[in-house]
């Protein structure tokens, strides 16, 4: 990596955490790298489709993640015909953003292949319990984020849609997936009209450890990154100011306790065991 190179991937970590390391080593791959600590999720695409072989390719390249014991239980489906993209947006609620995405993929957890392996074989699934569920949404979450990666380093421009789990027994019979197959979540793909903010984390001291866990500070933590992030990069607005009205300083962790004094996805867990997972 040039000085040049060395001292712009030090600049855009600070960009995103306060307490950026000092001393970064010297790296290759310098431009994938620099684009992933840049990147950022974008609504707003261009009318531009994506061409279906560049989706095939990324695909592939996402599969290629690492994935529980090669057990290989992640799918995606790209949802080339526009009605089912159109259908899937009102699904998630009707965001306008959704809707006029170039391409949605749904990333999905797969346990049934895992399942059809045994009866093929004669061999009985001795793991029907929670971490069968959790092994297949764990590589689906895998192969999504090297999806993004991928993507963004072509050119493309990507958003996950978690919505898709607000309704997800309505997604599964859209996309006609059958018991043990389910839907993860959504990636709006394009080519993007802007580059992306470079949004503010967490300090690493919050979310980076070594050897244990530790909480050292935290509240003053996120005091502290509250205030730096409401400055530097404000909430448009604030959620749910008919419920908790208007607050003269809004940061990240009032925004996120508005977002989840809501009651969301509480009937995932029924539509989990409905589709012949057990949840032990």
């Amino acid at each position: 990596m040039s000085q040049s190179s060395h001292s712009k991937l030090q600049d855009l970590l600070a960009a995103r955490f306060s307490d950026a390391p000092a001393d970064v080593p010297q790296l290759e791959n310098a431009d994938l790298l620099h684009a992933m600590v840049a990147r950022g999720s974008i609504r707003a695409f261009q009318d531009r489709p994506v061409p279906m072989d560049l989706l095939e390719t990324l695909s592939a390249i996402a599969l290629a993640a690492p994935t529980k014991s090669d057990l290989q239980q992640r799918d995606i489906i790209a949802l080339n015909n526009s009605s089912k993209r159109q259908e899937l947006a009102a699904l998630v609620g009707g965001q306008a953003w959704v809707a006029g995405a170039p391409m949605i993929l749904v990333f999905c957890g797969n346990n049934r292949r895992q399942r059809l392996l045994h009866d093929w074989h004669g061999v009985a699934f001795a793991n029907d319990h929670l971490d069968a569920f959790f092994n297949a949404a764990v590589d689906a979450g895998i192969a999504l984020a090297a999806f993004v990666t991928a993507a963004e380093a072509t050119g493309l421009g990507c958003c996950p849609i978690s919505a898709v789990r607000n309704e997800a027994a309505a997604v599964s019979k859209l996309l006609d997936l059958p018991d043990h197959v389910f839907p993860v979540a959504g990636l709006a793909v394009g080519y993007p009209v802007a580059a992306p903010q470079i949004a503010m984390r967490l300090p690493l001291g919050a979310t980076f450890h070594t050897d244990r866990y530790q909480e050292r500070d935290l509240r003053q933590t996120v005091d502290t990154y509250d205030a730096a992030r409401e400055a530097a990069q404000p909430y448009q607005q604030q959620r749910f100011p008919e419920t908790f009205g208007t607050s003269a300083s809004y940061g990240w962790s009032e925004d996120k306790v508005r977002q989840y004094s809501q009651p969301e996805r509480q009937n995932f867990g029924d539509y989990v065991r409905n589709i012949g997972f057990l949840l032990d």
